[in-house]
């Protein structure tokens, strides 16, 4: 127990260090974001999915033990202890729906098999035009659907590694985008008290560009686009509980993100857990270099704060959290899910 607690001060003094040093950290990870801004497709991969995650600001990578590991860290799937299916609903900005059902089946202690389906939808739109500025009685929609077949394995007591492979389909009216691309993750117990760490590296595949023909105002076809990157992100992430009794639990976590356009960020969450029963979260999200406390000048998303409640009953438990995330300039985020665990 001394020991355990003696590896726990030192990651947490560990994890200030980096936290209230971010002058240290922006050497160390130089903000690059100015010059890789909007240079990928399908931003919506990178909308996070479930509320107890997004509870966590995002630092999940280290934590997941759910079925949205399925779009967390394929290689965490591993953790769940029956099969699991989850259903969330998120209302994004600008009267975006953004909806994200998961189901994983767990076939042996060391194999875990799952299909996720990501989808983001736009209520009808008027078609405007040089000539008619307030529409022209025609409407389109954009849409986002993503289709993804996971599979974790655990191959030793305590290293996983796991694959997700996703169809991606993006429609804007009458173009659209498709393509297959790739998350790759493994997950690691070091052995230390309950540390353990995740390395995951997300949307990686090969550039794409629209098809589809556009028609301008004065006849004009256009065929030929440009092509963009996917988000590729790479992450890592480390989780540990500096607190554990029978009814009471603390689980912190701390995150790395390097996304291919945008500016390295660093993810902190933390969830309280009364008899496994109760939850309350809470996320912070900064750009490397912004400060810890305040508003992150170069960034939407600040802080995060999530409760849950589990619920057993006779065939099933279901855990039923929320979460708020709070955006800077375009106001505040809602997140439910549900949890089935057969």
């Amino acid at each position: 127990m001394k020991n355990k607690l003696k590896y726990s001060c030192l990651l947490v003094g560990l994890l200030m260090f980096f936290i209230f040093n971010s002058n240290v950290v922006a050497q160390l990870i130089p903000n690059l974001g100015g010059q890789r801004v909007g240079i990928s497709a399908y931003q919506f991969l990178k909308i996070g999915v479930g509320a107890r995650a997004t509870g966590f600001g995002d630092s999940y990578i280290a934590v997941a033990n759910d079925a949205s590991a399925l779009f967390w860290n394929p290689a965490a799937l591993i953790n769940m202890e029956q099969s699991q299916v989850i259903l969330s609903h998120t209302k994004y900005v600008a009267d975006l729906d953004h909806e994200f059902l998961g189901a994983a089946y767990k076939f042996s202690s060391s194999d875990i098999v799952g299909i996720s389906i990501i989808s983001l939808s736009t209520p009808n739109m008027p078609v405007t035009n040089e000539t008619n500025p307030f529409g022209t009685g025609q409407t389109f929609k954009y849409g986002d659907l993503a289709i993804g077949l996971t599979y974790s394995r655990k191959m030793t007591a305590q290293f996983s590694f796991g694959a997700t492979v996703k169809y991606i389909e993006e429609t804007l009216d009458i173009v659209k985008m498709r393509s297959i691309l790739v998350d790759l993750g493994t997950y690691y117990w070091t052995g230390l008290g309950s540390f353990r760490f995740g390395v995951v590296v997300t949307n990686f595949g090969n550039n794409v560009s629209p098809t589809g023909t556009v028609e301008l105002y004065d006849g004009t076809k256009i065929n030929n686009f440009q092509s963009f990157t996917p988000p590729t992100l790479f992450k890592i992430g480390l989780a540990f509980e500096p607190y554990q009794t029978e009814l009471h639990r603390v689980t912190t976590s701390l995150q790395l993100n390097h996304p291919n356009d945008n500016a390295e960020n660093i993810r902190i969450g933390g969830e309280y857990a009364f008899k496994e029963s109760f939850f309350v979260r809470l996320g912070i999200k900064r750009t490397v270099g912004e400060k810890l406390f305040g508003k992150d000048g170069t960034s939407e998303e600040d802080i995060s704060i999530g409760a849950g409640v589990k619920v057993p009953l006779s065939v099933t438990n279901i855990n039923l959290d929320y979460a708020f995330t709070n955006f800077n300039r375009l106001g505040g985020v809602h997140r439910i899910s549900l949890l089935f665990t057969f």
